[in-house]
């Protein structure tokens, strides 16, 4: 079966973006450590997932299947810090809030000092599930990273991605155990 265009998203995308991916980390490790109540997990991670989305649609390093279906939102290298959540502040309760700096603290701390490209989310709708979707955007920004003599960087939570990231070329080159288990990989 033919691999459906991968295409860069657009504002358009933003509202299927964040619903696939909302469909997509219910029970993500870090998703659960930041949004921990059920009935507010949607909510609350399509807020997140928009920031995330929001911040980088502009840089044109959001690509996607089917318009968001599958997604990988890579941030590419840049000097600024560009960390802000002040739009985060107006959708998260102070305690999800916290949560989300504390997380992004940890982690940016076992980041690389120089130049890299960061992964920050890579998901499939889990209706899309199952047909390798997840690879494609992924190697999007692969092909990127390498064009522009960089490494990629991404970070897990889950176990089980830290081998099916393995097998796609990337190595453990860091772990936090703070404030929850978090392995660091790097494609070179």
């Amino acid at each position: 079966m033919p691999l459906p265009d991968i295409t860069i998203a657009t504002p358009a995308d933003r509202s299927r973006v964040v619903s696939s991916l909302v469909a997509a980390f219910p029970s993500d490790p870090v998703l659960r450590y930041l949004f921990p109540d059920e009935e507010t997990y949607p909510r609350h991670a399509a807020a997140f997932f928009g920031h995330l989305f929001d911040k980088r649609v502009p840089k044109e390093t959001i690509w996607t299947i089917e318009r968001g279906a599958s997604t990988a939102i890579w941030e590419p290298p840049t000097a600024e810090n560009s960390s802000s959540d002040h739009d985060l502040t107006a959708h998260l309760p102070t305690d999800a809030l916290a949560r989300v700096r504390a997380y992004d603290q940890a982690v940016h701390s076992a980041l690389p000092t120089s130049p890299f490209w960061y992964l920050g989310v890579l998901g499939t709708d889990p209706e899309r599930a199952g047909r390798r979707w997840g690879h494609a955007v992924m190697s999007a920004g692969l092909r990127r990273a390498a064009a522009d003599g960089l490494p990629a960087v991404l970070e897990t939570s889950n176990l089980a991605n830290v081998e099916m990231y393995r097998r796609a070329g990337w190595q453990v080159v860091r772990t936090v155990t703070e404030p929850l288990p978090v392995w660091v990989m790097q494609h070179a």
